[in-house]
């Protein structure tokens, strides 16, 4: 009988930037990877603080007996005592471990039928959903038109730049799209870039408004025309010699106007970013009255915009400027005239390509991106309430059983719920799917990459995390012996669920060594 551990290795992450200092978005998605799992236990704020994970409290799930109805088997003795070592009751472990095929009855149901919130577990529901009515070769076209002739260089017209909801549009495909512009030959336009965003209908939302952290790229909200995250990279280089830190910023920002050096100091490198002192009050002018330790070293900080709204006129007017662009009209909101052919259209990475980066790092708005997808593809027009009505129909349809409460998709929310066993059902449905190498593929493995890079689990797993302020849960695929795969899901919801997370651990290697 074989059991599959994790083999014991450590992987470097790649450098930041390449030659051309010009960040990819993998780089950024790694970076908020790399920080949460270094701040998991405590959720700490971004970077030096949390994973983008959310921290925000949510409420507790109904107070469930002691045993309820449809539970099998005990606990595991590791387990328990994990618990208790957490000062987390029995109640609030809710676990389904079940075969992966669906031939025999559940191998441990634990409060497996009491809806809870799920956290990021709930990018399970939409990644899976997407896969199966898209498919995984589908992609998002951001596309460009024009209204008028070139002569000598110069456009008699508008630009207009029509998003498709991409949920992977960072600076380099930006750059990518302004290069093709400017191959129409177009270096001058002389009437107005329009950004159309008409593709999702999503009100306004304040980016405080979830925790109180405006500033972290997990709280940015979903757009249409999403650059970047709307977020950015801010990279400081100490020049010894000079007592400063160089400050390079990604994207180029048309109007705002970046300190491009900060006093270094002799202070350790603990909080950096305190050190810094910055102040985000006016979006045109950030400014850091602090200083930069110079044993840090390069650092990276990725951080959201202060005015959200603003980013993309910002950053593809300062991406144009940069490639030599002129523009004699403004950069406003607009949609695009009925008729009008699109000169070109940048295409996204596959669907499948970015679930990997849903599920490996717990990337929120890309999670928001993909569920308004789901009903702009056939309505037009993607909103919240008409993905949620999807998402029911799937679920009713392909899942059964209770129906799930969703919300936007993405875990980051207070109102969403499901159990254990719903989701035990949902990987089951993704199990006997065509799309499963595909999910499959998208999750973290044990030990080995995303947010279970620092694992402590022994054995080999394909799990997605949650994690709020008092929520922590895996759910997914266990490799059992003689390979047999079992599904997994666990979830804590307590105060103290991040320091029971040894208990998840433990689940693993037990539900690996199962017969």
């Amino acid at each position: 009988m074989t059991t599959l551990q994790r083999p014991a290795q450590h992987f470097s992450m790649p450098h930041f930037f390449h030659d051309s200092r010009r960040p990819l978005l993998g780089d950024l998605l790694r970076t908020w990877a790399i920080v949460g799992l270094v701040c998991l236990g405590a959720l700490a704020p971004h970077l030096s603080h949390a994973r983008p994970e959310a921290r925000a409290k949510t409420p507790h799930a109904p107070t469930a007996p002691s045993h309820t109805a449809g539970d099998l088997g005990q606990l595991p003795a590791e387990v328990d005592a994990a618990l208790q070592r957490a000062k987390v009751p029995r109640d609030a472990f809710h676990v389904m471990v079940v075969e992966a095929s669906g031939h025999s009855a559940p191998r441990l149901s634990h409060h497996a039928q009491v809806p809870v919130n799920p956290a990021s577990l709930m990018k399970l529901a939409t990644t899976t959903a997407a896969l199966d009515l898209l498919g995984p070769a589908f992609v998002w076209r951001t596309s460009v038109f024009v209204d008028g002739p070139v002569r000598d260089g110069v456009l008699q017209g508008n630009v207009y730049v029509r998003g498709g909801g991409d949920p992977r549009l960072g600076v380099e495909r930006v750059w990518l799209l302004m290069r093709r512009l400017q191959g129409l030959g177009i270096q001058k336009i002389q009437g107005d870039l329009v950004l159309d965003r008409s593709a999702f209908d999503v009100p306004p939302r304040d980016a405080a408004s979830f925790d109180g952290e405006p500033l972290r790229p997990y709280n940015a909200a979903p757009d249409a025309l999403l650059l970047n995250f709307k977020s950015l990279l801010i990279q400081f280089v100490p020049d010894r010699a000079a007592n400063v830190a160089r400050v390079h910023v990604e994207p180029p920002m048309a109007g705002v106007q970046f300190p491009a050096t900060v006093p270094l100091s002799a202070g350790d490198c603990s909080d950096y970013r305190t050190s810094l002192r910055a102040d985000w009050s006016d979006a045109t002018r950030p400014r850091f009255a602090g200083n930069f330790p110079a044993v840090c070293g390069e650092k990276m900080w990725p951080i959201a915009y202060s005015a959200p709204p603003q980013f993309a006129a910002r950053a593809l007017l300062g991406m144009w400027q940069q490639l030599g662009g002129q523009l004699s009209g403004q950069v406003r909101e607009g949609a695009v005239p009925n008729g009008l052919q699109p000169a070109f259209s940048v295409e996204s990475p596959t669907l499948a390509e970015v679930i990997r980066d849903i599920n490996k790092f717990s990337n929120n708005v890309m999670a928001q991106q993909v569920f308004l997808t789901l009903s702009q593809q056939p309505r037009g027009v993607g909103s919240f309430e008409a993905s949620r009505e999807v998402m029911q129909r799937w679920w009713r349809e392909r899942v059964g059983g209770d129906m799930p409460v969703f919300d936007n998709g993405s875990g980051l929310s207070r109102e969403e719920r499901i159990s254990a066993q719903g989701l035990a059902r949902l990987l089951q449905t993704a199990w006997a799917s065509a799309s499963m190498p595909e999910l499959m593929s998208s999750l973290p493995i044990t030990g080995l990459d995303g947010t279970l890079k620092r694992s402590k689990a022994q054995f080999s797993a394909h799990l997605k995390t949650g994690s709020l302020r008092d929520v922590a849960g895996i759910a997914g695929f266990v490799d059992g012996p003689n390979g047999k795969r079992w599904v997994l899901v666990a979830v804590l919801h307590h105060p103290n669920a991040n320091a029971a997370r040894p208990a998840l651990d433990a689940m693993v290697d037990w539900v690996a060594q199962q017969p």
